[in-house]
């Protein structure tokens, strides 16, 4: 056995570990911290498979916003888990629904026909008149636009459901903690020392996603992580959610997706129909508004709907 699949096996065995771990650990807090780690070593996996775009994905969003979720929902419900435990019959029909969606979902993977269908060579074909180098993001901004951006209008529509879990006399107001005097040490340490060096790291990766792994979620993800570090610092406070700044960029992307291929029918009447040697510059223009609506969009979905009054 060489040194790379005695690696792979120990990195498959300590996946299957934390899964495990994750589901039969009896305390929330323990299983969103293997959770985290889960999402990680997936990201190695992915790295190992060679998909560096989706272990990017998996490392920002799948572990890292999703982990400051779960963290969150762990806190707020840790009383609710301690004064309420499931029946013997809810988890008796829980095991029964994770068992069938388990057994569903494996069908489905050892059921695949071989070799599974594949566009990849009519894609493969087209990818220079994009102007990209990067095949991801080809085939997300290219044959699968209208799906990159209902992405951000789900993200919007879940950051509108949230901010109406709001009573009334907070309409408008800010989500989160207020700012602290005496923000604790150590994190407004890493709040002041990691945001100037991740909001470089996220437009590189954003800017670099035309020709190499990353794109606008990957780089949306990042800045996002950033602005979330300083607000749980307390060093700084949640905008309003009335403030018109805010709602313009949680709906910028969408709104330049849409305005793009409209003003395509003027251009070449066609929507997105553009001249050649467009693409590249378009698409690098279409996916900077939609990195923007990532990185607010996400830090509001973790701030929760607005617990003070709106200032006057």
């Amino acid at each position: 056995m060489s040194v790379l699949q005695a690696l792979d096996t120990g990195l498959a065995a300590l996946v299957l570990a934390l899964a495990a771990w994750t589901i039969f650990v009896r305390e929330a807090f323990a299983a969103v911290v293997a959770y985290v780690a889960y999402g990680l070593l997936l990201s190695i996996v992915w790295v190992r498979l060679f998909a560096v775009d989706v272990a990017l994905t998996e490392a920002a969003i799948g572990s890292g916003v999703t982990g400051v979720l779960l963290i969150g929902a762990a806190a707020r419900l840790r009383e609710a888990e301690v004064a309420e435990h499931p029946s013997e019959p809810q988890r008796f029909w829980t095991i029964v629904l994770c068992a069938a969606v388990t057994l569903a979902l494996a069908t489905v993977v050892l059921f695949l026909p071989d070799p599974a269908p594949t566009l990849a060579p009519e894609a493969s074909q087209h990818l220079a008149e994009t102007g990209l180098g990067n095949p991801v993001t080809a085939v997300l901004i290219t044959y699968r636009a209208f799906d990159t951006m209902l992405e951000k209008v789900v993200l919007v529509l879940a950051v509108v459901g949230v901010w109406s879990l709001a009573p009334d006399r907070f309409w408008g107001g800010a989500p989160g903690e207020p700012r602290a005097m005496h923000p604790e040490p150590t994190l407004a340490f890493l709040a002041q020392m990691l945001p100037p060096l991740g909001i470089l790291v996220g437009i590189h990766i954003f800017w670099t996603g035309a020709d190499a792994p990353g794109g606008a979620f990957q780089g949306g993800a990042i800045l996002a992580a950033m602005w979330m570090i300083v607000i749980m610092a307390k060093i700084i406070e949640a905008p309003p959610v009335g403030a018109l700044w805010l709602r313009l960029a949680l709906v910028a992307g969408p709104a330049v997706f849409l305005a793009a291929g409209v003003a395509g029918i003027g251009v070449a009447s066609g929507f997105f129909a553009y001249p050649a040697g467009f693409a590249k510059p378009l698409i690098l223009f279409v996916e900077a508004f939609m990195t923007l609506t990532i990185a607010v969009t996400l830090p509001m979905l973790v701030a929760g709907p607005p617990r003070r009054a709106p200032r006057r």
